[in-house]
This record gives structure tokens, sequence and C-alpha cells, in this order.
């Protein structure tokens, strides 16, 4: 465990080093386990990093009241990214897009404003881990990201070979509280609507959009702009 946080470090002093301005870098945090120990780490080294959260409007609240907890308690530059439209606007619009077309609903409530909020740094941090979902197993820990303007951030996700277990462990080590909605039994948290407990207990991710999709779309790179 020493050497993998030791790892983790080495990470973001690089990083820190190559972008020395705050303006520089950015972290997105959902407040679940991984990416909340990759943020205590990060406050570490740069106490003011502007952390990302995505306020869909659809969290749970549970969820909502821990990330207002951790921010207070750690002074974290927490950044909420709401959409262009609030809950009420979309569904008068729309309807529950979450049931009719998830892949929209993230579009609007998740993609658009990260991407918007990410194109004016230069390094993205992220707690993402192979583990996760096999959607994620060539997962890098350094690459260049392509945002749909066709701007590139340098994308860096430290945890990216942590085992659940690891990340368990640290923050056990580090005595960090966790999300109440683990111990209700969901291994993967997001929007209350698509969120349900894993229906494959070797899947942490089968609990998500009820088995519809498995990612949001806001780690899928852009396609290549058509010359």
């Amino acid at each position: 465990m020493s050497e993998k946080l030791a790892r983790v470090r080495g990470h973001l002093q690089q990083a820190f080093a190559s972008a020395p301005a705050n303006e520089d870098v950015c972290i997105t945090c959902s407040f679940q386990a991984e990416d909340v120990l990759l943020l205590k780490l990060a406050l570490e080294l740069r106490p003011e990093i502007p952390t990302l959260f995505l306020d869909t409007g659809y969290h749970f609240a549970e969820t909502y009241a821990y990330r207002d907890q951790i921010a207070e308690a750690w002074k974290v530059n927490l950044i909420n990214l709401l959409p262009a439209k609030t809950v009420a606007e979309q569904e008068a619009e729309f309807g529950l897009l979450y049931q009719q077309s998830p892949d929209r609903c993230c579009g609007l409530r998740k993609v658009e404003p990260l991407f918007r909020a990410v194109a004016g740094y230069k390094i993205w941090f992220t707690g993402l881990r192979r583990e996760q979902a096999k959607s994620r197993a060539a997962l890098e820990e350094s690459a260049p990201f392509t945002l749909p303007g066709g701007q590139q951030v340098l994308k860096v996700s430290p945890l990216a070979d942590w085992t659940t277990k690891d990340v368990w462990y640290a923050c056990q080590h580090y005595g960090i509280p966790l999300l109440s909605l683990y111990d209700k039994g969901y291994s993967s948290i997001g929007c209350e609507p698509c969120t349900f407990l894993p229906s494959d207990p070797n899947d942490p991710r089968s609990g998500r959009w009820g088995g519809r999709k498995v990612e949001c779309g806001i780690h899928i790179q852009a396609a290549p702009a058509q010359s």
C-alpha cells in the first residue's frame, strides 16, 4: 500500500510541477470512495485545487449532505457544475429523460457541463480505476483527452490500477468517512433515479441505469473533427 500511495503522490507532484497555477489543474469528484481518497491526497499538495462536482439535481440526499460535510471539513475549493436547465425545466420540456432517453439526460446534465468546465484547464485528475468496469479495463494513468471542440486536456487517473480493497484500506488508514449509501449495499453511486443495488456482485456498476448502459459519457472522447 505504501508503494501505491507513493506512486499516486508522484503523479500528483509531477502534474503540479508542470502546471504551477491553480487555474491550470482541476479534479473531478463524485464523492464516491476513490474520488474522495484522491481528493484527500491532492489537497495535501495543493489545498486550493478546483474540485468539480456535477450537480445534476438528481443526486441522493445522502450524496449532497456528504458533499457538504467533506467540503466544509476539508475547506475544499468546490465548484458545483450546473446544467443549462434545472430539473423542473428539463422535465417540463422533455419529460423524464432518465427513463425515456438516459443517454440524452446524461448528455444534458453531465457531459455538457463537465466538458465546458474542463476546457478551462490543462490537467484533469480523476479517480477512475480499471477494476470499476470492463469499459475501463484499458484505462491509462495519464493520457491526452480530446474534448468536443478539439481541445486536448491531460487526463490523469493515478488510481487506475487500484482495487476496491486498496481504496477502502487507504480510506480507513486516513480515517476518511465514506458516503453512507455504501452501508445500504450500493457499490457505484450516481443519480438517484438511475442507481440501484448491483444485480451482479462481481460487477460494481451493474446497478447503474438498470443495466441499460455502463457509462454516462464523460469519460468517452469526442470523435475526431471532420476536415
